[in-house]
């Protein structure tokens, strides 16, 4: 089991009258505020002489333990799985895997090791074959837990149950778990999902209303690690390409749009908002670990839902990541075994190699999953913060900022010497010519520029590193947003130049649906006609606005939410049993 708080040992007395808990509450709030008050250092989190918010970078040590097992997890496949479609008779399923042990956590609030498997389409006996390798996985045992899931891109996924895999200890010698089924617990399923399969049963004696999931586990031997006091995902090294349906005006771009008399015309054009995945391969160095600033009054309440005004924040940016880093029919998928040369090149067809002048937000999580998607203040998808989006509001990841890809002029030379300005002449034609397929041709530029996180510029060695293991080829540049202000923001106004000369000013604005209707095209060319600035509004007042009948939306969240906890509890109390 994972370490927990400290309990209080103090013996059990008589009651205590209220106003002793009046008092025990008034002292904790003020400590809490006398905590507040010390002086800390901006992105340190752990005191310092200058006065700061709470969060940013956190010292806390990782425990010293003794190095754990590289363990390769398989999910082979499921079987009988109930039908969540009706019109159909089939499911969209996908499994959600995640790693339990009774390794201490640095924080109670660091997120679980987990595992996604791709969707597989129509299908109630889904093949997944996908192997997960975790690395000081300590041989005192651990709990797989495997949720099931059909996929609903308009709709919330479906719940189609899940199993526990319980491994006591372990050594070299196990001969580990090779194929092995496990019946699906339909307590936690889908009751509509399952009242379809019954129906379907009733009528064809062939269709079993008990399904399962064959798994096999593997030991591949000690990790080779200094310390053993925290897992993470080794490989494969997974990629997903998510295209949301947005609306995009593309003004003053290269193809115009031509009327029936031949005229080129403004005209608002579907665009398929782009959001990037990638599994790196662990370990992230230990000392990249970041919590949320405290900048404002709201942010505690936002990560925590602790407070009314955070819970509707929470909810909206949770909301808010579904919809970007949404799987559906149009996602694309790959992985690698490892880091290499095809990799690299995966990444830089991810984020378009050097064209169009793209300036990219990302989020590094503790298990080395790098999100990332295009910037700029024509993308309407920033509704609080684009990183606390980008991270599912977690409350400590490994580092944050923004990032973009340049040519070079010549791929031998050090980067740092070849001037901030994209040169017209290239190793391997003009920059509009034929894009090179040599990694030692681009240059990765990265910051900490993230007001949300402040990952502490200190660490950006270890970042840069980090990146050079997965990124093989890639010249790599790191920037502190604050002592390289001036050369940062020199090279991103250079990007932003080369966007808007390539014409690529695209105004775009997340929408749930798949298509655009004519009154989001009027809407557009009445803002376009108007050149309407966005309202100045505060965090909740973008929320309000960005949610139809928030009222409503608060109640089914509530309600969505306590059924969820609930549910979940009621899963837990069974595993422990």
């Amino acid at each position: 089991m994972a370490a927990a708080e400290n309990e209080s040992t103090d013996p059990v007395g008589k009651p205590t009258h209220r106003t002793d808990a009046y008092a025990t509450k008034f002292v904790d709030k003020t400590t809490a505020l006398q905590e507040k008050a010390k002086d800390k250092t901006p992105g340190t989190g752990g005191g310092g002489k200058q006065k700061g918010p709470a969060g940013g970078y956190d010292e806390t040590p990782v425990a010293k333990v003794a190095p754990g097992y590289n363990v390769k997890f398989t999910f082979h496949r499921a079987t009988n799985l109930p039908m969540a479609d009706i019109n159909t008779f089939s499911s969209d399923p996908y499994l959600v895997a995640s790693l339990k042990t009774s390794l201490p956590l640095r924080h109670k609030e660091d997120p679980r090791i987990n595992f996604r498997t791709r969707t597989i389409r129509r299908n109630v006996k889904p093949e997944w074959n996908a192997e997960w390798i975790v690395a000081n996985v300590p041989g005192s045992g651990f709990q797989l837990k495997c949720r099931l899931y059909d996929e609903d891109p308009s709709n919330h996924d479906d719940r189609l149950g899940n199993i526990h895999v319980h491994v006591d200890r372990f050594s070299e010698k196990w001969e580990g778990i090779r194929n092995q089924s496990y019946s699906i617990k339909k307590r936690m399923g889908s009751k509509r999902a399952y009242l379809v399969r019954g129906c379907v049963s009733m009528f064809n004696r062939s269709v079993s209303m008990s399904g399962d999931v064959f798994i096999s586990i593997e030991i591949l031997g000690r990790t080779e690690a200094e310390s053993g006091g925290r897992m993470y995902t080794v490989g494969p090294c997974v990629w997903s390409q998510h295209l949301s349906p947005m609306i995009g005006r593309l003004a003053g771009t290269k193809d115009p749009t031509e009327d029936a008399n031949g005229n080129s015309e403004k005209k608002s054009e579907s665009y398929n908002f782009q959001a990037n995945q990638m599994q790196l391969a662990g370990p992230v160095p230990e000392q990249l670990y970041h919590r949320y600033v405290e900048f404002r009054p709201f942010v505690a309440g936002m990560f925590t839902s602790h407070s009314f005004k955070g819970r509707i924040l929470n909810h909206a940016l949770h909301h808010q990541h579904a919809r970007i880093y949404n799987y559906d029919r149009s996602t694309i998928y790959g992985s690698f075994p490892s880091p290499s040369k095809d990799m690299t090149l995966k990444f830089l067809e991810l984020v378009h190699y050097d064209h169009g002048g793209r300036v990219f937000t990302y989020v590094l999580s503790l298990d080395g999953q790098w999100r990332f998607t295009e910037t700029g203040k024509e993308f309407g998808i920033d509704l609080l913060s684009k990183h606390t989006m980008h991270s599912d509001v977690s409350i400590y990841i490994a580092f944050s900022g923004e990032f973009f890809v340049r040519r070079l002029k010549k791929s031998h030379k050090d980067p740092e010497e070849q001037g901030t300005h994209q040169p017209s002449k290239l190793d391997g034609g003009s920059p509009k010519g034929n894009t090179p397929q040599d990694p030692a041709c681009y240059q990765l530029v990265i910051d900490n520029d993230s007001g949300t996180y402040r990952p502490n510029a200190e660490l950006l060695p270890q970042l840069k590193e980090f990146l050079h293991r997965n990124l093989p080829g890639l010249k790599i540049t790191t920037l502190d947003c604050s002592g390289d202000k001036e050369k940062m923001d020199q090279m991103k106004e250079e990007q932003r130049s080369r966007k808007k000369k390539d014409g690529k000013h695209v105004a775009v604005v997340q929408g749930d649906g798949a298509s655009i209707s004519s009154s989001d095209e009027e809407d557009l060319d009445n803002a376009a006609a108007q050149n309407d600035e966005p309202k100045n509004r505060g965090p909740v007042e973008k929320v309000v606005h960005t949610i139809a009948a928030p009222e409503e939306k608060v109640t089914e969240w509530a309600q969505g939410d306590k059924a969820r906890e609930q549910r979940e509890t009621e899963d837990d109390m069974a595993t422990a049993k």
